[in-house]
């Protein structure tokens, strides 16, 4: 690559290649790495067959973005495919300029209202990074108590609970 294209890159915001990561841990990371980032996570088999992942590593508690969180990553043939990160809902905000920051301008971003006879509204509020087979999603259900983050490559997403 040659210079000038390369200072462009890293000048223009939304043209660099976003990795999806959590405090440095990214898709493709082995479990070394997992360990490394979070000294406190207990790493295991996974509990089912899946063609998503064959362990997962659960339970850190880490800062993400300033925001008090917890952290589940799945791994396939000691490579990250997945993870989610867990915080209070009353965060959403915090994390998600966090992630504006961090991963870029997201793909899309909203908020969905869920009105149901006889039930309290609800809103959804959701934002998407997109990057060739690698996504993010940042969601938060306003009467939830929390909020989550999941990275996934690939098919993750529609095989992780496809129970073999």
């Amino acid at each position: 690559m040659n210079r000038p294209v390369l200072i462009l890159l890293l000048l223009v915001p939304g043209l660099t290649m976003a990795n999806f990561d959590a405090n440095g841990v990214k898709l493709g990371d082995n479990e070394l790495a997992v360990k490394k980032a979070f000294p406190g996570i207990h790493c295991k088999p996974l509990e089912w067959k899946s063609d998503a992942a064959d362990r997962r590593c659960d339970d850190a508690k880490i800062s993400f973005g300033g925001v008090e969180a917890r952290v589940t990553l799945y791994l396939k043939t000691d490579s990250v495919r997945g993870f989610d990160v867990r915080f209070d809902s009353g965060q959403v905000n915090t994390v998600s300029e966090y992630l504006k920051r961090r991963y870029g301008k997201p793909v899309s971003e909203g908020r969905d209202k869920i009105v149901r006879k006889g039930k309290e509204e609800r809103e959804v509020f959701k934002v998407l990074w997109e990057q060739g087979g690698d996504k993010a999603l940042l969601s938060s259900l306003s009467t939830g108590k929390r909020g989550s983050l999941s990275v996934s490559r690939g098919n993750f997403e529609d095989e992780i609970y496809r129970v073999k």
